[in-house]
């Protein structure tokens, strides 16, 4: 199937938008020079440990943690604290952390102390707020892991020795409607299995299709891509096709097309995918569910990396209806081929598509030319004008590197350890220990006049299923009320390229339309919004709420839907 081209629309679309907006208030505004595509911020040079994992938590706070049998870390751990471990495999006492929770609010990190080995593990955000994270390697591999946030620098992780019942590396876990998590597959692990365990549901179950899409010595079938569809089953996909799961029967209702061109898109020839933003219409009946797939690398790219030949990535993105009864892939082609790169749901319904390499593919050194400009994909631009390069960062993030949303809209970057312990020189990419932030070209100072800004409900409300919502914003100038929208994102649990549980929800009003907004006077504006229909469709947690002007978004607070 020939994949449809596209443009790099950088300075174009950028100084579009923003004379845009600014539209009403150009008198006082000064003709843009040089329009760019956002911006970046070195926030720490060292945080003491690779992020190989992150996930934001409800306290705007984000744990990180690296793995544990590498030897020290770059960070004590507090109160001259030592890890006493009998079974690592490098280092039985160890004094440093391999997780610290980092401070948003005062870019600053604290060590927290992880005992056994949580090296490609698995994880998501629960129903209420904390963070569950399952499996790693060697004494971890079956192990269950809890952190519950808190505000007075007390917490830390909770370990629950063999709670799994195989070993989870390399396994993928997404939350279901009843609050727990399903944790799919892992290295040599065909199966499935739920935590919290409950009565009936308690063992590991066969998965044959992840037999089926295991390439012999290579894999390219783990971590694989599990998303909640709207009719409750889970979407997965692993190499390079997928099925429609019926977990709760153990059914396969649906096997979906080969993405064309056949090549493997899951680890280590490291592609990454989104589940595009769901629209809630009509008590949610008939929403539409698409997955975009992302780069990855050709058949053989592993094996030749392994023999110091790195093979150029995939150049191309797969999109995909999962909802539609007879579906088909549509291929489009990025501005760059990427492997190992991440895929981040902006707050306006946009996705950041960031980090990774031009060739190679993810394992040990096995990756090379980085990639260091992102890419913004509009989902609802007319194909052809969907990719828009933005502006480059300067730090290679390479093999274990990740990317978030944080609440005030942006992303925060850091990762990338391609080697088996720190290595800082006499490589071709040294393990890096910084972290930085994108802020997206929506966070641009100019467009401070029509930022919304959220007035009521207080943070961290609670709200139920399918119920009014009113939300009060302010914004400085005029806007053409048509133009807002009210979106929820669910923070999602990033690792190897893949955001676990990300979910982005367009609310719109009673009618499924659009919001309703009203005008209170002067900068002060009411928009009313029916809250998700169900929990397949917003699976209970805490989920960030945003008002989005255009592509202009307000920073997000916290909500609760139970």
């Amino acid at each position: 199937m020939a994949t449809t081209p596209t443009l790099i629309l950088v300075p174009l679309l950028h100084y579009l938008l923003i004379q845009l907006l600014l539209l009403p208030y150009q008198q006082h505004v000064l003709t843009l020079a040089a329009p760019g595509g956002g911006k970046w911020n070195l926030l720490l040079s060292n945080i003491g440990v690779s992020a190989m994992h992150m996930q934001l938590l409800n306290t705007d706070r984000v744990i990180i943690f690296d793995r544990t049998d590498f030897g020290p870390s770059n960070i004590s751990l507090p109160n001259n604290q030592c890890r006493n471990d009998p079974n690592d495999l490098t280092l039985k006492v160890d004094c440093t952390a391999h997780s610290v929770e980092y401070d948003v609010a005062s870019n600053s990190i604290r060590p927290l102390n992880v005992l056994t080995d949580v090296w490609c593990s698995s994880g998501s955000a629960m129903p209420d707020g904390s963070l569950m994270q399952t499996g790693g390697f060697n004494d971890g591999d079956r192990n269950v892991r809890v952190y519950k946030p808190c505000s007075d620098d007390s917490c830390d992780w909770q370990e629950f020795d063999v709670a799994l019942r195989q070993r989870r590396w390399y396994a993928t876990n997404h939350i279901l409607p009843d609050g727990r998590q399903i944790i799919v597959g892992g290295r040599g692990q065909f199966s499935y299995e739920f935590y919290p365990k409950k009565a009936g549901a308690d063992q590991s179950y066969n998965l044959p299709f992840l037999s089926q899409t295991n390439d012999p010595r290579i894999e390219n079938n783990l971590y694989p891509f599990v998303f909640l569809n709207t009719d409750g089953n889970l979407f997965i996909f692993a190499n390079n096709r997928a099925i429609l799961f019926d977990y709760v029967n153990g059914l396969v209702v649906r096997n979906y097309p080969t993405i064309p061109g056949g090549d493997p898109r899951s680890y280590p020839s490291s592609g990454s995918a989104v589940l595009l933003p769901l629209r809630d219409l009509q008590g949610g009946a008939n929403v539409t569910a698409e997955v975009l797939v992302c780069g990855g690398a050709p058949k053989g790219s592993f094996t030749s990396a392994n023999n110091g030949n790195f093979v150029g990535a995939l150049n191309t993105c797969g999109r995909i209806r999962i909802s539609d009864p007879n579906p088909q892939w549509a291929m489009e082609t990025m501005p760059l081929a990427r492997v190992m790169g991440d895929m981040v749901l902006l707050p306006n319904g946009n996705i950041l598509i960031i980090n990774g390499a031009s060739s190679g593919t993810a394992g040990w050194d096995f990756g090379r030319n980085p990639v260091l400009t992102p890419v913004i994909y509009r989902p609802n631009n007319p194909v052809g004008l969907r990719f828009e390069a933005q502006n480059s960062s300067s730090i290679p993030r390479m093999y274990h590197s990740t990317a978030i949303l944080l609440r005030d809209g942006r992303i925060l970057v850091s990762g990338s350890n391609p080697h088996a312990y720190y290595n800082f020189t006499g490589v071709v990419f040294p393990t890096d220990l910084t972290i930085e932030a994108f802020s997206p070209d929506y966070l641009d100072s100019r467009l401070i006049r029509v930022r919304p800004m959220i007035v009521s409900p207080a943070s961290h409300s609670q709200i139920g299923y399918g119920q009014q919502l009113v939300i009060n914003f302010k914004a400085q100038g005029r806007i053409n009320r048509g133009f807002i929208t009210v979106t929820m994102v669910a923070p999602p649990f990033t690792t190897h390229s893949f955001s676990m549980n990300q979910r982005l929800l367009v609310l719109t009003n009673s009618t499924g339309i659009s919001a309703s907004v009203t005008s209170l006077g002067g900068s002060n504006y009411q928009v009313r919004v029916r809250t998700p229909s169900s929990n397949i469709l917003a699976p209970p947690g805490y989920y960030l709420l945003f008002v989005v002007y255009r592509e202009v978004p307000s920073q997000g607070i916290w909500v609760q839907i139970k």
